[in-house]
């Protein structure tokens, strides 16, 4: 890795004492689409199974974070990520358990309290929340929320959630539910608050909430350049500081897709078919039929995009590139997608926690030493 790449964060941000380098995780969305290969499906069973099998998996490698989404749609697993998760709390040690994400625009944030805290009793600490507004409008109708109110329902559910998070007893009144008067909120967490990222990807107004707010800033990079998404950090952490919050309390987090193989070249050819497959389900919900041709991919993948698809060098490559633009604290991958069967993420799952973790951590502990 050349010095170059680290000199830009060298100085810039005062970073905790106990700072150890970057924390590494992954995230499923548990999404139940087939298997571009074979054409199976797996049931919602076999894919919650999976996903606990997997976290269990991450944990044991020494890896940092686990997430799970949110969703409410039958081609998608799970719909209670707090549920998943604290199953999950039951057969790990170590590792942070977050929500990836929370659709707060249709969650009430005091029962989205009340089992965050609960999953953090249960866990010893480890319970965390990367809050958004979600990618799909399912919750909408069924929660009863209307979905031209979803930026609204966003700003007051968060702005009550970090009240809630903040103390013990709770007055408060807003629009779009009934107020609260001197009630009590419990239980209480072991951690003194349960850390609360916004997700973030690629609207300016959203970065600048989370840093007017003081929560982290979980940024959503899936493809393109990664400078673009420079001015959002900017943008984060400027609105932080002239809202008074330490900059050194802030976090930010890099969350993508990533499939990682021996070399760059058998990492396209691996990780293309679910890929492609992925986009297809998903951008049909869109309304888009537009396919993900073999070349763009590969071009996609290259060295200088912020797909994370290659050797575990490239990958390294890739979060120290993006290292010195964000100076982030966190690097979250997403692996299982597109009908991947749960060998392939068990692979993925080792080579991140042992030929790609290990160099990220050494590598920024010694930037920020």
């Amino acid at each position: 890795m050349k010095e170059k790449l680290f000199t830009s964060v060298q100085g810039e941000r005062k970073l905790p004492e106990n700072h150890n380098g970057m924390e590494i995780g992954i995230y499923s969305l548990a999404d139940l689409y087939p298997d571009p290969l074979t054409g199976k499906t797996i049931g919602a069973k076999q894919r919650t199974e999976e996903i606990i099998k997997a976290a269990k998996l991450a944990d044991e490698a020494g890896l940092d974070v686990f997430g799970i989404g949110e969703h409410h749609r039958l081609d998608y697993a799970v719909s209670s990520p707090p549920v998943i998760l604290s199953a999950i709390s039951q057969i790990t040690k170590k590792i942070k358990l977050t929500s990836a994400t929370t659709v707060l625009s249709t969650v009430d944030p005091v029962r989205l309290f009340e089992d965050f805290a609960t999953l953090d009793l249960i866990s010893n600490g480890r319970a965390e929340i990367i809050a958004g507004r979600g990618a799909f409008l399912d919750s909408f109708p069924l929660f009863g929320y209307d979905e031209n109110n979803s930026k609204e329902l966003f700003a007051e559910h968060i702005e009550l959630f970090l009240k809630l998070n903040n103390k013990e007893s709770v007055t408060w009144n807003g629009r779009y539910r009934p107020p609260l008067k001197a009630v009590e909120i419990s239980p209480r967490p072991v951690q003194q608050k349960i850390p609360v990222w916004l997700g973030v990807s690629g609207t300016p107004e959203s970065a600048e909430r989370a840093g007017s707010l003081g929560t982290g800033l979980a940024l959503a990079i899936l493809d393109g350049d990664p400078n673009l998404y420079k001015p959002l950090v900017d943008r984060y952490r400027e609105s932080a500081a002239q809202t008074g919050h330490p900059l050194e309390n802030l976090k930010v987090a890099v969350t993508g897709h990533a499939f990682i193989s021996k070399t760059n070249q058998q990492a396209i050819e691996e990780f293309y078919p679910y890929h492609s497959n992925y986009w297809y389900h998903l951008n049909c919900y869109r309304g888009v039929s537009v396919p993900i041709t073999r070349a763009g991919f590969e071009r996609a993948s290259s060295k200088e995009t912020a797909l994370f698809v290659g050797s575990p060098q490239q990958i390294i490559e890739k979060i120290m590139r993006q290292y010195e633009l964000f100076g982030h604290q966190r690097f979250i991958a997403q692996i299982d997608i597109g009908g991947m069967p749960f060998e392939k993420v068990a692979e993925n799952i080792e080579r991140l926690a042992t030929e790609v973790a290990p160099v990220i951590r050494k590598e920024t502990r010694k930037c920020n030493g």
